[in-house]
């Protein structure tokens, strides 16, 4: 049974109780946007990601998500259309749809929840199974349908994200209908993994039920539930045909580094980091500490972006033996295998490198994780959706022209509907309707800022202290910070203020005096006082334009550079290049002084980037592989935009890393 909700029992990912958890999140709702950046993009998701979304996923000639349901429920006759994890896609929109009602409260949000809960319960199999493919193939011919016997069919990937998206729907509204729902899905699981044979309860990929299952024993305290979470773990990589592309071809604890499908891989850390938050099983976090380390020093693109390959092999060029090698797609690749053109980079991906990082912040408090995930959140996850929230990227690559003589699996340009692989929509938009509560967590400590942003915070301490603040900034284009109190109960605790690791020469004002804190990049810095309501912090963020290179061991982007400012990566459109100049032509130098302006593209405000760059002359290539080298000849001026923002001012060229030169 779920027990009474109690202050941090609201929160998205729910570590108030977790024994091995050092930091806990803030309520669901305590964070309210007040200007700036995630405001904007807030606003964006409240009045047409969201809608838009729940439209297509609702349109019978779409999306068909809300029809397969119904049919399963026999409120409707037809035929399951879409992928196999279209359950899951939809339950993924539902979150996004709690997570703005836990800010908003807008009764028509909760009508609409109630109205589509009810379908789900319909639908649902007595014994708690529910997943229309399998329900409406069943209602058709009973006799030759089972559950869970092709690993492809994505039940338990489905069943996941109903769980998580069950639990914050409880949270914010305190209301059973869903949550009863999970309950019996989860019973299910849980009788399905005790009865099943060893080869068909190690039959799942896309692992989201492990944060799931998590969370559902998180709700409901029901020890069961820990126990499945771990036997998930245990049985993973003991079946004879497991993979690398599932991350099952050996045991979770023998693996050392990310291998396979990025999405699967990047869901199965978050899992893996859940089950150590309850149960302190120190031989995870050292599988999760190798790989982590791999993924971010080895095979993470500079903008969070996680899967380099389209398709693939592993082991690739290391084995002696044919027999062992196997097919990968959507995959990581080998250490410092980082192409641009054809990265494929999935938004899901991103999205899980921002729940796998979240989740080892909550257990350690350490800044680095806190810096990946507000890399990946400004860069490789948000350039997965346009500025006006209609239209959407499945792969995110960091070079495109239109000069190649191939063309991939997917769009080159944003599309308003993915058709067979729409899971990255609704991942990116409950992650953006999310985003308010990865800003603050609280430890027995004090208060921890994570990430910045124009806000107002009404929250409890772990104590129980209530605690109300102002953050003003307009960062990410301005590094100033003024945070304000605006209500305390005048006891003593702890101000953590992550400094992030691309700053230097940061500076700290209280009350109107520098601070005598030792400020480290990378780190969070600690101010322990009294607070008391008026008090007042001034942080400040020097952001200049930086170029950056790679380990010269990233072959694709050897005398290149990539330019960065503060968290924003940047990136060279086409667009903005004078008529007849080709993006292939320009190269960066150490004068090109590049400078930040203020400017706005599709209703948004960000800043640009404009400076000098050398041009070469336009060569001819036509049907050639190697020329002399020509030099540039002319300067021209150009200028760079935020990498999430390109594509949204009609087709063109990018480019990300730019040739540099002395």
């Amino acid at each position: 049974m779920a027990s009474a909700l109690r202050a941090q029992d609201r929160s998205l990912v729910n570590t108030s109780a977790s024994p091995y958890s050092k930091l806990s999140s803030v309520d669901m709702g305590d964070v309210t946007w007040t200007n700036g950046f995630w405001a904007d993009r807030f606003k964006v998701c409240r009045e047409t990601m969201i809608p838009n979304l729940w439209r297509i996923y609702t349109d019978p000639k779409i999306g068909h998500a809300i029809q397969n349901f119904e049919i399963a429920a026999g409120l409707d006759t037809g035929s399951h259309l879409g992928p196999p994890f279209q359950d899951g896609d939809f339950y993924k929109l539902f979150e996004a749809v709690a997570a703005m009602y836990a800010v908003t409260h807008d009764p028509k949000l909760d009508t609409l929840m109630d109205r589509t809960i009810a379908i789900f319960a319909k639908a649902q199999r007595a014994d708690g199974y529910i997943h229309t493919p399998t329900l409406i193939a069943e209602r058709k011919d009973p006799k030759n349908t089972k559950a869970f016997e092709d690993r492809l069919n994505f039940e338990t990937y489905n069943l996941g994200h109903l769980m998580t998206a069950a639990c914050i729907h409880y949270r914010v509204t305190g209301k059973r209908n869903f949550l009863d729902v999970a309950i019996k899905a989860t019973d299910y699981l849980y009788r399905f993994y005790k009865t099943a044979s060893p080869e068909l309860a190690r039959n799942a990929i896309c692992p989201s039920h492990y944060m799931g299952v998590v969370e559902m024993y998180r709700t409901t305290h029901d020890p069961k539930y820990l126990e499945l979470a771990k036997n998930l773990i245990d049985i993973r990589g003991l079946m004879k045909d497991g993979t690398d592309d599932n991350q099952d071809r050996f045991p979770f604890r023998q693996q050392t580094a990310a291998t396979g499908h990025a999405v699967r891989a990047n869901y199965l850390y978050a899992g893996a980091a859940d089950v150590y938050a309850e149960t302190g099983d120190t031989t995870l976090m050292h599988t999760l500490n190798l790989v982590w380390n791999d993924v971010v020093n080895r095979k993470m693109y500079i903008t969070g972006g996680c899967g380099a390959l389209y398709d693939g092999a592993s082991p690739d060029g290391t084995s002696y033996q044919l027999k062992d090698v196997q097919e990968i797609h959507q995959a990581y690749g080998r250490d410092y295998q980082l192409p641009n053109f054809t990265a494929h980079n999935e938004t899901c991906a991103s999205v899980g490198n921002v729940l796998w990082n979240w989740r080892m912040l909550q257990l350690t408090g350490d800044a680095k994780y806190a810096d990946v995930m507000e890399t990946t959140l400004y860069n490789g996850m948000l350039s997965g959706i346009s500025l006006d929230g209609t239209k959407f990227f499945y792969t995110n690559p960091l070079s495109v022209n239109d000069d190649l003589p191939f063309r991939q699996r997917w769009s080159r340009d944003r599309v308003g509907y993915i058709g067979y692989s729409d899971c990255c929509p609704p991942n990116v938009v409950r992650t953006i309707a999310e985003v308010s509560n990865y800003m603050y967590n609280v430890s027995d400590k004090g208060l921890w800022f994570n990430l910045y942003g124009g806000n107002k915070l009404s929250t409890k301490l772990k104590d129980g202290s209530a605690i109300k603040l102002t953050q003003t900034t307009n960062y990410p284009w301005n590094g100033h910070i003024d945070i304000r109190f605006d209500g305390t109960t005048g006891k003593a605790f702890s101000v953590f203020l992550r400094i992030p690791g691309w700053c230097d020469n940061s500076t700290l004002i209280i009350n109107g005096k520098p601070a005598n804190i030792k400020l480290v990049s990378g780190k969070y810095a600690e101010i322990t006082r009294t607070w008391l309501q008026g008090d007042h912090i001034e942080l400040n963020l020097p952001m200049p334009v930086k170029l950056m290179e790679a380990n010269p061991l990233v072959e694709e982007v050897r005398n290149q550079v990539a330019v960065k400012r503060g968290p924003v990566v940047y990136c060279l459109e086409g667009v903005d290049l004078p008529k007849g100049q080709r993006i292939l032509n320009i190269a960066l130098n150490n004068k090109s002084a590049l400078k930040p302006q203020m400017t706005k593209i599709s209703g948004s405000d960000m800043v640009s980037l404009s400076g000098m760059a050398d041009v070469r002359k336009n060569s001819n290539w036509s049907n050639k592989l190697y020329q002399e080298v020509t030099l540039p000849d002319k300067a021209i001026s150009i200028k760079l935009v935020p990498y999430y923002a390109w594509d949204n001012r009609g087709h063109t060229n990018m480019e990300t890393w730019i040739p540099f030169v002395n």
